[in-house]
């Protein structure tokens, strides 16, 4: 089958960054599901893999962690899906990704596709759908009854950009987002965050001017040591922090003086550990795909680079480690 791959960790400048190659087709495991891979999303967590993990001239490495397809085979003890399901999900990091024709999935994280959306639309969403839902539903809990102001900061990504749409549909809370391009602006309106504030400057100092007295809750997406003291002087008293980057050094004694708590969200970790509750992947992808058919919830696509190829891969990866993005970046067809 045709696949996308490295052998060894380049900058993406180069041209073995990524090169195309046949690989073998995959047999499904018994709750495995084998997907036709029809569209994929690029994530930053492909390019912070790229440079991290090495493969061989036997079996180049597969990155790829967002699809949506359609159901090819199941495996023996799958009871969700059957073949010819549309599908979306965003895979497992121990398992080979989504850069090639065939993939395999355990059901247990997999939803089917919002059918109001096409391919490379829903392949937009799963990695940052799940992403927002755990940050925002499991680590901050958040509920229909909560309120205050929830501030995002790096909103206009792919995480922000669904984050700000949950928060907006599922709370109570005012969503402001941080943001300091006029077209990242101007995205965060249009899905509807109650203010956007500019995060090259002081987010305390932002947030007053906006009309806030300080915030309840911060989600940080990017660039979270740089922002750190900023985002705990901005935050009200026992109030909560979620974070998923990886910042280099923050001191969390800072949060100390407001009994604040810290949260770390990792989207992989229920399949990497395959907990007891892994299936809360497959339920919550369920539930985006109907907020989607209902009109509350739209794909964050952002530009599609069109077929899946080294080229337009690479372009992609390029334009994820310039920081610039705006929504998903999306690859249709081969």
């Amino acid at each position: 089958m045709k696949a996308i791959g490295y052998i060894d960790s380049l900058p993406i400048t180069e041209e073995r960054a990524l090169f195309a190659f046949d690989a073998p087709e995959p047999t499904p495991g018994p709750r495995d599901l084998k997907v036709a891979v029809k569209a994929i999303a690029v994530n930053p967590v492909d390019t912070k893999v790229r440079l991290r993990r090495a493969g061989t001239p036997e079996a180049p490495v597969i990155l790829g962690w967002d699809a949506a397809g359609i159901v090819e085979a199941v495996g023996a003890e799958v009871t969700l899906f059957r073949p010819g399901d549309r599908v979306f999900y965003a895979g497992a990091l121990t398992r080979p990704g989504t850069n090639a024709a065939f993939h395999l999935v355990d059901e247990r994280i997999v939803g089917h596709a919002p059918s109001s959306l096409g391919f490379a639309e829903a392949a937009a969403l799963p990695l940052t759908a799940i992403t927002a839902w755990e940050a925002l539903f499991d680590r901050l809990r958040l509920t229909r009854d909560s309120t205050g102001t929830l501030m995002i900061v790096g909103a206009a990504g792919g995480v922000g950009s669904l984050a700000v749409q949950f928060a907006r549909e599922l709370t109570g809370l005012a969503v402001v987002g941080t943001a300091s391009r006029p077209e990242s602006r101007e995205w965060l309106e249009g899905l509807g965050a109650t203010a956007v504030i500019d995060h090259s400057k002081p987010l305390s100092e932002e947030l007053k001017a906006a009309g806030f007295d300080g915030a309840d809750h911060v989600f940080s997406l990017t660039a979270s040591d740089r922002h750190w003291e900023e985002i705990v002087k901005a935050l009200k008293p026992q109030g909560q922090v979620a974070l998923i980057d990886d910042p280099d050094l923050i001191d969390v004694r800072l949060l100390k003086q407001k009994s604040a708590s810290l949260h770390w969200e990792f989207m992989f970790a229920r399949p990497l550990f395959e907990t007891p509750d892994m299936i809360a992947q497959h339920h919550l992808l369920e539930e985006v795909a109907r907020l989607v058919d209902a009109g509350r919830v739209k794909t964050t696509l952002g530009a599609n680079y069109g077929p899946i190829t080294p080229e337009n891969l690479k372009r992609a990866h390029a334009a994820l480690e310039s920081g610039r993005a705006i929504g998903k970046i999306v690859l249709e067809g081969w």
